[in-house]
């Protein structure tokens, strides 16, 4: 294909295919990269003796470095999310229902809103998990959902020492229904 002769004065940029690959490699790189902001270093690292706080601290510091209003911490969120980690610790074995569904959990601690539910397994420190989180999309889009204004999290190890989490996120649901 050959392109029409242009009067003088009239550039057009020129770009080989290459060049097109790199620059349009380049933009999908760039906007799928996770943002995590460097978190404070703990004098102990162990996710036990982490702060509600430190904890709140760290997800709300993650969420406005992408753009995503800050969440306030729940107790009824964290003891649900505490339920499916020691469950999963007791099994070792990574997964969201293990005979007992998010709706469950959250509803046997009074909590009657929306929810999306993030676990992992291995991560040793809460940035570690909030990195793994960020690196896939479906944990990505509940850690940064605007739609959820509140969460807890928990962790439990099994008896060897793997660790185990869990973060559940709430809202409303007429925020869904929008």
């Amino acid at each position: 294909m050959t392109l029409p002769d242009l009067p003088a004065g009239d550039a057009v940029p020129v770009f080989t295919r290459r060049a097109l690959l790199v620059l349009g490699t380049s933009a999908i790189l760039a906007a799928c990269s996770s943002t995590i902001p460097p978190l404070p270093a703990a004098t102990d690292n162990r996710p036990e003796s982490l702060s509600r706080d430190q904890i709140l601290a760290a997800i709300n510091k993650v969420r406005a470095a992408n753009g995503a209003p800050p969440w306030s911490y729940n107790p009824r969120l964290e003891a649900a999310a505490r339920s499916q980690a020691r469950l999963m610790a007791s099994k070792d074995t990574l997964s969201h229902d293990l005979g007992v569904t998010l709706r469950q959990r959250v509803t046997e601690v009074g909590y009657l809103g929306a929810v999306g539910e993030n676990v992992a397994k291995g991560y040793k420190t809460l940035p570690e998990v909030i990195q793994g989180w960020l690196g896939s999309a479906g944990h990505r889009n509940t850690l940064l959902s605007p739609k959820f204004v509140e969460f807890g999290l928990a962790t439990a190890r099994t008896s060897s020492g793997k660790l185990y989490w869990g973060l559940i996120a709430g809202g409303s649901f007429d925020a869904w229904r929008a």
